[in-house]
């Protein structure tokens, strides 16, 4: 069992704007994705994240080897309680996931 990260070509994530935030997991090739796609449900993601799995958004694009995932951001952005004003550091959960 590996992490997320070390599997895959990069996981990104950013906002999407003041409201939401997108996760991508680029998987760099069409085995990684399988992998991924197969191993890596929805309702995990939503329990890493802390949020609804009903609320998170997950799209699978296998002509671009790409997992996304969009949500709804615990705080609007540049609130006072904003401790992620660009959505980076979501990246890092995703790709510390074992699979």
């Amino acid at each position: 069992m590996s992490e997320l990260g070390q599997l895959v070509e990069k996981v990104r994530s950013k906002n999407a704007g003041p409201f939401k935030l997108t996760i991508d997991i680029f998987c760099g090739s069409k085995d990684a994705y399988d992998t991924v796609k197969a191993t890596l449900p929805t309702e995990r993601i939503a329990t890493l994240l802390q949020t609804d799995p009903e609320r998170l958004q997950r799209f699978d694009i296998p002509s671009l080897n790409v997992v996304k995932f969009s949500l709804d951001r615990p705080q609007v952005q540049g609130s006072i309680h904003d401790r992620d004003m660009h959505g980076a550091s979501w990246a890092a959960l995703i790709a510390e996931i074992k699979i």
